[in-house]
């Protein structure tokens, strides 16, 4: 594999999770919109962010071992969808679980080529 390919695969799913949490943060926002005082807007700002400081920590955990990220991400996507299931039409179940099992894909085959880089040098 060259060296280029190397970076992408080794970068390609710690990206795609920063942009995912920011994306899942941009919902976030809805609830400036709602009604009520400053602390209730700050209770319910914190519940909504939860999903993104979810996908934070799983990067964090999978930044160093990337197999935790092959396991997390595709978890986190299974418990979306055990939890919201029913509530929306299918393209939103694509939106947000489908980002996550391809970050936990890219995060496994990060794991692979680093196992076979590893195998390959002993």
């Amino acid at each position: 594999m060259s060296p280029r390919a190397r970076a992408f695969v080794l970068w390609a799913p710690r990206m795609l999770a920063v942009v995912f949490a920011g994306f899942l943060a941009v919902f976030a926002l809805d609830v400036f919109g709602m009604p009520g005082g400053f602390f209730q807007k700050l209770e319910a700002l914190i519940l909504h962010l939860v999903p993104s400081l979810l996908v934070l920590l799983a990067l964090l955990l999978s930044w160093r071992f990337t197999w935790v990220g092959g396991v997390l991400f595709p978890l986190l996507a299974a418990a979306y969808l055990r939890l919201a299931w029913g509530r929306f039409p299918w393209s939103v179940y694509a939106l947000i679980a489908g980002p996550l099992v391809l970050i936990g894909l890219l995060f496994w085959v990060s794991w692979a080529v680093r196992a076979d880089r590893r195998a390959r040098v002993a």
